[in-house]
């Protein structure tokens, strides 16, 4: 199976999960996977939410950031993997002055 991200068209997201600023990304949704190239711009950051589809894996591409799951802060850079195990509890913050970029993968349990 191919993907092609390319002609998928990019949504941008005000506030993400109660967020702030701006988060861009192409999706890829089947009924096993969902398959995201993620973008959080700067002063950006995916609000605090709880897993409910299944395993969330955040691979860091570039950029500079932190996780929070369940309480616990991890800092986020590239070639980094940040994992939210389905039902946990986690928010995603961009504190770098660039793009966050990261692909992120959720594997339906």
């Amino acid at each position: 199976m191919i993907i092609d991200f390319n002609k998928i068209e990019e949504t941008t997201f005000p506030g993400m999960n109660g967020g702030t600023g701006m988060m861009s990304a192409r999706m890829y949704n089947d009924e096993k996977y969902r398959i995201i190239p993620t973008v959080i711009h700067p002063g950006g950051s995916i609000g605090t939410h709880t897993q409910t589809s299944g395993d969330d894996m955040n691979y860091i591409l570039s950029g500079q950031g932190k996780a929070i799951c369940d309480g616990i802060e991890e800092a986020l850079e590239p070639g980094v993997m940040h994992i939210c195990s389905k039902g946990s509890e986690h928010s995603i913050i961009n504190t770098g002055d660039g793009d966050l970029v990261m692909l992120t993968i959720v594997v339906a349990r």
